[in-house]
């Protein structure tokens, strides 16, 4: 029998069948291929297998057959790795996979979008427009404020002290404290505001509300602070609130009736004059004046006030 491979086409597509028998039938192939001696057998029985088919095979294409199953010559060994493989079988199962990976691309894809072409411009943006707030309106803000004192102010020490805090300010939002730079503005704003502000500090005296109290300090039992409490009233009638700082807090609050501190001859005083008629004849404690910082008092005090009693 010669062992040729380079058989014509129609002889190799015989001997393939011949192999696919031989599959089929794999009882007969194990207990003939199993006797080298034996092999001539399985052609004669194949050659009878083909015959009741109705199908006339030469001896040498079975031969060639028996031969190809021997030599696994027709045999399919799939791949079992590398990257080719895997590549392969991620493409066939990517009816499986596919939407996932392009879900997740295109939200990756519109994740970038947004970061390029919405998120970065609109933080440039707001980084110049800080940039341009901390470097050009707030120190306009500044000057303008500064001007408004100067034209204001009455006294001299307010002129300082806008100048000083302009200048705090300033400085705060040169080098990018915008939390500072802003307060410094307040304090200015604030500063503006006592300055324009006008009342006069006076004795509370209605029905039920309280003119006069007396404490005990906590540094000196045995002693008294009195007390007479007062309110603002503006230009037109109406309770101005206040920032008074509490003097056994240390805490300032915004209140429209606070107690400035006496001495006690004075406090007799103000308690006479009420239990007199029960009207205080003498009841302006100070006045705030325009263009002014503090309140000038007309009456005698120590200083101290409290916000509660």
């Amino acid at each position: 029998m010669s062992k040729d491979k380079s058989l014509p086409l129609d002889d190799v597509m015989m001997a393939m069948d011949v192999v696919d028998t031989l599959r089929h039938r794999n009882d007969l192939v194990t207990r003939e291929l199993n006797e080298e001696n034996r092999a001539s057998s399985l052609v004669d029985r194949l050659r009878e297998v083909y015959h009741q088919q109705g199908i006339d095979v030469p001896d040498h294409i079975l031969q060639e057959g028996v031969n190809a199953l021997k030599e696994s010559r027709f045999n399919y060994d799939p791949p079992t790795g590398g990257f080719s493989y895997r590549l392969a079988r991620a493409y066939v199962s990517r009816d499986r996979w596919g939407k996932w990976v392009l879900g997740l691309g295109l939200a990756l894809g519109i994740g970038l979008s947004g970061y390029f072409l919405v998120y970065q411009p609109m933080q440039a943006s707001q980084m110049a427009a800080t940039q341009a707030y901390l470097n050009q309106e707030l120190p306009e803000q500044f000057d303008q404020l500064v001007t408004q004192i100067e034209a204001t102010a009455k006294v001299e020490t307010a002129n300082a002290q806008a100048a000083e805090l302009a200048e705090r300010g300033k400085l705060a939002a040169s080098v990018g404290d915008q939390v500072a730079a802003e307060k410094f503005l307040g304090d200015l704003n604030g500063l503006l505001s006592t300055l324009q502000s006008e009342y006069r500090v006076q004795i509370v005296n209605r029905e039920g509300a309280d003119t006069g109290v007396w404490t005990y300090p906590d540094v000196n039992q045995d002693a008294r602070n009195y007390y007479v409490i007062v309110e603002a009233i503006g230009p037109d009638g109406n309770a101005l609130p206040q920032s008074i700082t509490n003097e056994e807090t240390g805490i300032a609050e915004t209140v429209e009736q606070w107690g400035v501190r006496v001495s006690e001859v004075q406090f007799d005083a103000v308690r006479d004059d009420k239990l007199d008629d029960g009207i205080i004849q003498n009841n302006i404690m100070g006045l705030k004046e325009f263009g002014y910082l503090n309140v000038d008092y007309t009456q005698p005090v120590l200083g101290g006030a409290i916000t509660k009693w």
